[in-house]
């Protein structure tokens, strides 16, 4: 997904992935089975959307939760984004006669221009996409020496194909894609610069939350995802909170489903007490961590 790498925050935890160890941790891992009081049950996963092959192989409990399952959901279904592009390019993209600088401040649009300058891109190739565009191809997981075939999503589309099990997403790629595209000029133009605050190799909010990520302590990945978007709490509740809010009828609705789902999606949605593992424990459902 183009938006699984949301906001600059993420590229720290992505760069860190490589300074974690290959192998699982003993203990838990990042996957829970949710079991309804009518017996229906489905696995829940914590994605890292980004990988490099050093990072394999997964924590056995995301094998163990795949075999278990017949059926998978993700945040958005990866064969609908891959189809999504042409969207992007409409939606991310000023018309014919309108320019970034028109929408930004100057001293951002001067920024842009000496930075993009100094990768001789051409400034009618950068000035053409809105500013929550231009950062979503600043954070391509291939510039940070990521792949997002390599990640859990693309690890497991692959096996589920092999397995002829069907794939479905939580959210449209429309919904996925206006996760951004409904921001504000404003809000647009603060994720942008955000992209451009440096993250420190091995930092806090990188190494520490893929270390997490292996433990399977949703929380503490939760609290630091949140600490690194403290100066944008609302963006913080619009790609996390308000999107779990959104996902929880339709985690409800595979659990009546009669199929067993494995429901994987970012790490950062399931800790906390907005994030999916609270909100279904509040919904009556049993959750146990493998």
């Amino acid at each position: 997904m183009f938006f699984r790498n949301s906001v600059s925050a993420l590229v720290g935890l992505f760069a860190a992935a490589a300074a974690v160890a290959a192998s699982g941790a003993a203990g838990h891992a990042c996957v829970w089975k949710v079991t309804a009081p009518n017996g229906g049950a489905l696995y829940l996963g914590g994605s890292i959307h980004a990988l490099r092959s050093t990072d394999y192989p997964l924590p056995p409990a995301y094998n163990r939760a795949f075999e278990a399952s017949d059926r998978l959901a993700f945040e958005v279904d990866e064969k609908a984004m891959r189809g999504a592009s042409k969207d992007f390019e409409k939606v991310g993209c000023y018309s014919k006669h309108d320019s970034l600088k028109n929408h930004v401040d100057p001293r951002t649009y001067d920024y842009l221009r000496r930075f993009f300058g100094l990768l001789r891109v051409p400034e009618e190739k950068f000035a053409r996409f809105r500013p929550w565009a231009l950062a979503m191809i600043l954070q391509s997981p291939q510039l940070q020496g990521l792949s997002s075939d390599l990640g859990i999503e693309g690890f497991f589309e692959r096996r589920a194909r092999a397995n002829s099990r069907p794939v479905s997403g939580l959210e449209s790629a429309r919904e996925h894609m206006e996760v951004f595209s409904g921001l504000s000029e404003r809000q647009s133009e603060a994720i942008l610069l955000l992209t451009f605050i440096p993250q420190q190799e091995g930092s806090a909010t990188g190494a520490s939350s893929m270390e997490a990520w292996r433990r399977g302590d949703a929380e503490k990945f939760q609290r630091l995802m949140k600490a690194s978007l403290a100066d944008f709490p609302a963006f913080a509740d619009r790609i996390l909170d308000a999107r779990n809010r959104n996902w929880l009828p339709k985690i409800e609705r595979d659990l009546r489903s009669g199929h067993t789902y494995f429901v994987i999606v970012g790490a950062a949605h399931l800790g906390g007490p907005n994030g999916l593992l609270a909100l279904l424990r509040s919904h009556g459902y049993q959750i146990e961590q493998l």
